[in-house]
């Protein structure tokens, strides 16, 4: 792994290299690799190279058991059809 030292960041950029950081949890390293393979063209073979981020990540969640079932549970009154509505 070779090791880089690089000058002249504007406060523009230290920002944008900061908030990609702390909205993805990695270090500020990570985040200007990150920025610099993507201004390059290049992506790391586990990233999606369609992904745009993870700011949506907190709307995600898992479900247990018990949220799973009574989901479908709920959903179970859509699998009737009314049929006088089809009339």
């Amino acid at each position: 792994m070779n090791q880089l030292t690089v000058r002249g960041f504007d406060d523009e950029l230290s920002a944008a290299v900061r908030r990609l950081a702390k909205t993805e949890g990695i270090s500020l390293s990570q985040a200007a690799l990150r920025l610099l393979k993507k201004g390059a063209g290049l992506t790391d073979s586990k990233e999606n190279p369609h992904a745009i981020g993870t700011s949506l990540d907190d709307l995600f969640g898992v479900w247990d058991q018990d949220e799973a079932e009574s989901f479908d549970t709920a959903l179970e009154i859509f699998e009737t059809v009314d049929e006088s509505a089809w009339t």
